[in-house]
């Protein structure tokens, strides 16, 4: 039975997402295709939707994790105001209107609360998945989006925990009752969190020192599902697990590879989990009730984009970007489904109710790829769609450098190699670059420098020097991890945009690390010096002296680089230490 039901699946999957693609409409919709194809209201060939619905939610849990694993310390610095600035605005302010739209309609505060923050949500799996597709991660909507989904999925936590306390009917042995269940969620919580901090990376580390891969991706596996079981058992969601499990990891030399042994079975789950959920929906609804569940569903889509439009404008994202953000973020989300299907057990939602919730959701999912590629068609000042052409094959040969990076920084530093004769190898993840650099006879390969089979492939192994000349940060860092975790003896010189980013690039270990018009704003200053008076000689050994102590300070920051407060003040007596040497110095 199982073998049967898993190869209707396969094949419904394969055909419906292939022709999707192809029809420019992206996997996610050909899965919710293929659901509709074969569940109940269709071919009739699946009809057991819920056993299916409950064990695909695996894949949240797998997602779950991914996400916990971008929750490092140093990536939500970079991302600190697109999360909880626009983020919490975004759910706040939605979550608001709708609870009063709900309200509008006569239902209890408990009831609305739920819906209106439940739908307040939008798919992480869905946006995240269209996105990828489409290689717009990295582009201003994508970042921006990513964001806002990150503190969405931080905000599903309370909300799920605040279901059974909307559902009391408030005598004050069940208010009790609640305060025990909260207390010993929050012990069973920091001790997971302790015990997984000082277990999880012993682990993992005996684990890969057997260097069998197959090992580490049940390895792997295993703290996913062993987080969630260990979750479930104790009363609490398997996903918070799953979650909390990334967070622990998230900072560790395992990352990547954990990431990258858990992405398959993350997809494949997930890609069940919308067959499951495009099963599920209600479409016998659509015939009894179109104008109901249609004005749900575009009221929803029209709401969430009204809000979203202006607070990215208010978050100086562009006009196009902010059009896109909206129709990117304006359908519900997969854990709406768990919401409404925790409060209908609770007995906060009829049936009926619920069903139409998430035939609404289903459908603002649905429709999300559609008005996406028609946004991208009207709007003109949308980013252009990024070559989709195949990464460049490196060749056999090595080389004693690798340059990441081939703008003006990544150019300056080949061309001085190409001087003395020394060849390296150059990867540029834009093909427009690409192009642009070998009009004037350069040697560069397209291709992303954060692949590890794009690395090895360029027989980085055998390189003495890795030049990272990116001036996209989250980028940066993410290669520069890679590299020192996979390459460990590799020297890494590093390109900073700033101090902050010299300081993540410290922590991950870079060897040699230059910021971004650091050197030359120095040389223009001595430059200002001389005209104003000074000798060569005086201005030469003022901006010396500067330049090491800013290195000095650099060094000593870092120890505290986390601690913004520690870092701020650090910074203001870094300046009255330099001006009361500069004053020592000048009177003796």
């Amino acid at each position: 039975m199982i073998l049967h039901d898993a190869t209707i699946y396969l094949g419904a999957a394969t055909v419906a997402v292939v022709l999707s693609r192809k029809l420019g409409f992206g996997a996610v919709l050909g899965y919710l295709f293929a659901g509709v194809l074969v569940g109940p209201w269709c071919l009739r060939l699946i009809t057991n939707v819920e056993s299916i619905l409950h064990f695909s939610e695996i894949g949240v849990v797998f997602l779950l994790f991914i996400i916990g694993l971008e929750l490092q310390p140093s990536r939500l610095w970079v991302l600190r105001r697109t999360v909880f600035g626009l983020g919490s605005l975004q759910v706040l302010i939605t979550g608001a209107v709708l609870t009063g739209v709900a309200r509008w309609f006569s239902l209890d505060w408990a009831p609305a609360i739920l819906i209106g923050f439940g739908l307040s949500l939008s798919s992480t799996a869905f946006v995240l998945q269209m996105l990828a597709e489409r290689k717009e991660l990295t582009t201003a909507h994508g970042r921006a989006a990513f964001g806002v989904l990150l503190f969405q999925d931080l905000a599903v936590i309370p909300l799920i925990a605040l279901v059974p306390l909307l559902a009391s009917d408030g005598p004050s042995m069940r208010s009790a009752l609640h305060f025990e269940e909260i207390l010993k969620a929050v012990l069973v919580l920091v001790g997971f969190v302790v015990g997984g901090h000082y277990l999880l990376r012993p682990i993992l580390r005996m684990v890969a020192s057997a260097q069998i891969h197959e090992i580490f991706t049940a390895a792997a596996l295993l703290v996913v599902l062993g987080a969630a079981v260990l979750m479930e058992s104790l009363g609490l969601s398997m996903g918070l697990g799953a979650f909390l499990a990334g967070m622990l990891v998230a900072d560790s030399e395992y990352r990547h590879q954990l990431e990258a042994d858990i992405a398959p079975f993350k997809g494949l789950l997930l890609g069940l989990f919308f067959i499951a959920v495009g099963m599920s929906a209600n479409l016998g609804l659509l015939v009894d009730e179109p104008g109901v569940i249609f004005s749900i569903t575009l009221g929803l889509i029209a709401l969430k984009a009204a809000i979203l439009i202006p607070l990215a404008r208010a978050f100086r994202l562009k006009g196009g970007t902010a059009l896109t953000l909206s129709m990117v973020l304006a359908q519900g989300g997969e854990f709406a489904f768990v919401l409404f299907h925790l409060a209908a057990a609770e007995g906060l939602l009829s049936e009926l109710l619920t069903s139409r919730l998430i035939l609404a959701v289903t459908l603002s999912m649905a429709a999300t790829p559609l008005l996406y590629i028609l946004t991208i068609r009207l709007s003109k000042s949308v980013s252009p769609k990024q070559d989709e052409r195949p990464y460049d094959e490196v060749g056999d040969t090595h080389h004693q450098v690798i340059i990441a990076g081939f703008g003006r920084f990544g150019q300056v530093i080949g061309r001085i190699l190409a001087m003395r004769k020394i060849p390296f190898t150059a990867l540029e993840a834009s093909s427009d670059q690409v192009d642009f650099v070998r009009r004037y006879g350069n040697k560069v390969y397209y291709g992303d420098a954060g692949r590890l089979d794009l690395l090895r492939s360029a027989q980085v192994d055998k390189a003495k020097v890795f030049v990272l000349a990116l001036d996209d940060v989250e980028a940066s860092i993410r290669i520069a991890e890679t590299v020192k975790h996979h390459f460990p003896d590799l020297h890494l010189a590093a390109r900073a945009r700033n101090r902050q980013h010299a300081l993540q690039l410290m922590e991950v270990g870079a060897d040699f690390i230059i910021r971004d018009t650091l050197l030359s704003s120095i040389s223009l200053a001595g430059d200002v010096l001389e005209d104003i008076g000074l000798s060569r000689r005086e201005a030469e050994a003022a901006t010396a002296f500067f330049l090491q102590h800013d290195t000095q300070t650099l060094e000593k920051q870092y120890a505290f680089h986390h601690d913004e407060g520690a870092l701020i003040q650090s910074s203001r007596d870094a300046s009255e230490e330099l001006r009361e040497l500069f004053n020592a110095d000048a009177n003796t």
